[in-house]
């Protein structure tokens, strides 16, 4: 895909409400590209781009869980804008809490949103761009969809499920015409850490005092964290309009310095796993022969 340059590009950006996603959608519609942005409540997103020109922006009222709501909103934005470039799956909150203390409700909500909401998405817009042959899809993941820490179950298995999903979806469609990538920032001063999009167990153990301290740490870091969302936002216009990032797009020298890590440490036990790991194959004079 080429991105539009004679005419302004249409996106449809989730989670749009709240930091990254409600910076993005501000600097979309200061470029006068047209935004279809999903929200829980549209009466927050408006009041926020007050100081906004929304005269290109169609504000949706979506349950992302909702397939059915998902598909609507889809054909709502090519109706009004007449058609679809760029998607951007940014919808997500967090959850601080130990394996244990995730009640089964809970798991599933975090999926519904982080994995079947983003899934519902790609159902609803694939056909389209598949016709047209062209399209991006950017789903933005955290460099907690690359590794894991206690406490962070949750959160990281729908981070993982989406990582994992991306990369299957950009090998799929490489021959459409349609671009993937992923975006993994690190932390940034958006309300994430905050109540208003922070999960936590409706009942702890006190088997996990080390998980305890570490809520309470992330609980004071607002205001702290390294990376700016405005900057973040204009990353990802960057990723959709020169199409030359990679699949995996880190964001923040945060994020860049943990998935250097990882690389590492999964080296590591790859290396140390492997005189194991040569033993479970059926020797090459039993194999059938063609």
């Amino acid at each position: 895909m080429t991105y539009p340059t004679d005419r302004p590009a249409t996106w449809f950006v989730t989670g749009a409400s709240r930091g990254l996603g409600l910076d993005l959608v501000r600097r979309l519609l200061q470029r006068g590209d047209n935004v279809a942005a999903t929200t829980r409540s549209t009466e927050r997103l408006t009041t926020a781009l007050r100081a906004s020109d929304t005269s290109r922006l169609l504000a949706l009222p979506v349950e992302l869980a909702d397939e059915d709501q998902v598909a609507h909103a889809v054909t709502s934005t090519q109706e009004r804008f007449g058609g679809l470039d760029v998607v951007v799956n940014n919808a997500g909150y967090g959850y601080l809490g130990a394996v244990e203390e995730v009640s089964d409700a809970d798991a599933r909500a975090m999926f519904d949103v982080q994995v079947f909401g983003a899934w519902n998405v790609l159902r609803a817009v694939l056909p389209g761009f598949r016709e047209a042959r062209s399209g991006h899809v950017i789903n933005v993941s955290s460099v907690l969809g690359l590794l894991s820490f206690p406490g962070w179950s949750l959160y990281t298995a729908g981070k993982f499920a989406l990582e994992a999903i991306t990369e299957s979806l950009a090998a799929e469609v490489a021959d459409h015409g349609i671009r993937v990538n992923l975006v993994e920032p690190g932390y940034m001063r958006t309300d994430f850490l905050r109540p208003v999009s922070l999960g936590l167990p409706g009942s702890t153990s006190d088997a996990y005092p080390a998980i305890r301290e570490m809520v309470d740490q992330h609980l004071r870091m607002p205001g702290t964290q390294l990376g700016d969302p405005a900057k973040a936002a204009a990353a990802i216009i960057t990723i959709a309009t020169t199409g030359e990032a990679p699949l995996h797009q880190l964001l923040g020298s945060d994020s860049l310095s943990l998935a250097t890590g990882r690389l590492q440490s999964l080296a590591d036990d790859v290396e140390a796993s492997r005189a194991l790991a040569t033993t479970t194959d059926i020797p090459a004079t039993d194999r059938p022969t063609t």
